[in-house]
C-alpha cells in the first residue's frame, strides 16, 4: 500500500494519502492546509481518490475538504455525531483569523461497512472524547484485520488529545483509547493527526496518560 504524509505550518497537522499500488485507487484522510502537497502526491502517482475520510472536523483537519471534493469528486465521510463541529468550521476559522471556505455537505456517515479502495479497506471506529464524533480509521487489506490506525487527535505518540474544546470529554477520551484502540495488537501502527507515528504496544507501555 502506498502511504504518504504531509504537514505544514501553523499546526503541522498530518494529512494522509493512501492508495492501492495495483489499481491506483486511493483515499485522502483529513485534508487541511497541506492539501496542495497532498495533491502533488496524487498527481505524481496518478491516483484516483475514491473517498475523503475525516477523523473529526476541527478546522485544521478540514480546510482542504472543499477543494478535495471539487477536484476529486469523491464522497466525504464523517461520523454523524460530528456534524455540529463540521458545520461550525467557518466560526472556528474566525477565532483563528482564518477565512475558511464553506464546507460541502457530508455524503456518508460512518457505519460498520468497510470503505474499499483497490485491494484495501478502511473501517471507522467511534472514539469520542476529543470531539463527540471523532473516529479512528482501521486500514488494511480487504477482508482482513487492519494493521494501521489513523487516530486523528485521539491518541498521539506519548500523549492524548486535548479535551478543553467544546464537546470535549476527558473521561470519554480515555475510555475510547483503552476500550477501542488498546484492543488492537501491539504491532498495530498508530498514525496520528499530529506528530510522529507510533504503535499500540509502545503507547500501552509508555504513554503516561494511560497508566
Amino acid at each position: 500500500m502506498l502511504l504518504e504524509t504531509r504537514a505544514v505550518a501553523p499546526f503541522f497537522k498530518n494529512g494522509y494519502v493512501l492508495a492501492c499500488e495495483d489499481t491506483r485507487d486511493g483515499v485522502i484522510i483529513d485534508p487541511g492546509e497541506e492539501f496542495d502537497d497532498l495533491l502533488r502526491v496524487v498527481e505524481a502517482h496518478r491516483l484516483a481518490i475514491r473517498h475523503i475520510l475525516l477523523t473529526h472536523a476541527h478546522v485544521d483537519h478540514v480546510t482542504g475538504v472543499a477543494r478535495a471534493r471539487e477536484l476529486f469528486g469523491a464522497p466525504i465521510h464523517l461520523h454523524r455525531d460530528e456534524l455540529p463541529v463540521y458545520t461550525s468550521a467557518a466560526q472556528q476559522g474566525q477565532l483563528l483569523g482564518w477565512e475558511v471556505d464553506p464546507l460541502p455537505p457530508v455524503d456518508h456517515y460512518y457505519d460498520q461497512s468497510p470503505i474499499t479502495f483497490g485491494r484495501h479497506q478502511a473501517r471507522a471506529h467511534h472514539t469520542p472524547g476529543h470531539t463527540p464524533g471523532g473516529v479512528s480509521l482501521e486500514v488494511g487489506d480487504a477482508g482482513k484485520a487492519g494493521s494501521w490506525l489513523f487516530t486523528g487527535d485521539t491518541l498521539f505518540s506519548g500523549s492524548v488529545g486535548r479535551t478543553d474544546f467544546p464537546g470535549g470529554d476527558y473521561t470519554k477520551l480515555i475510555q475510547s483509547i483503552k476500550g477501542v484502540l488498546l484492543a488492537f495488537p501491539d504491532a498495530t501502527m498508530v498514525l496520528p493527526g499530529h506528530g510522529p507515528a507510533t504503535t499500540i504496544g509502545e503507547e500501552r507501555r509508555a504513554n503516561p496518560f494511560l497508566r
